[in-house]
């Protein structure tokens, strides 16, 4: 069994290193999925294109793992929540929408 899906949207509140942390292990702990390890957290700091700034970040899971991409200029947000557990896929997409204050649109498919 696995279950993928992926949540985009333009996001309105700032995203720090610790938010990110905050969003990734609460989301999983939302969804009753089990993480083994804390989340890694990578910035480019600075290297590359200015419009690429931002975060890319993994929590691995007992069941698979959680990745997150921020691009912070463009104050966009990407989730794949990867697992071989079901999770409710509504309410992933509601508390990551809450989280990052997403008041837009908000792109999820499952795949």
């Amino acid at each position: 069994f696995r279950q993928r899906l992926l949540i985009e949207g333009y996001y309105s509140v700032e995203v720090t290193r610790e938010s990110l942390a905050a969003y990734l292990t609460g989301v999983a702990a939302h969804l009753g999925l089990r993480a083994y390890g804390e989340p890694a957290i990578f910035s480019p700091g600075g290297e590359g294109k200015a419009e690429n700034q931002g975060f890319d970040a993994f929590l691995p899971l007992v069941d698979s793992g959680i990745s997150a991409y921020v691009w912070t200029a463009r104050k966009f947000v990407s989730i794949l929540l990867y697992t071989c557990k079901g999770f409710d896929e509504v309410s992933a997409v509601d508390y990551t929408r809450r989280h990052f204050a997403i008041a837009g649109e908000i792109a999820s498919a499952s795949i």
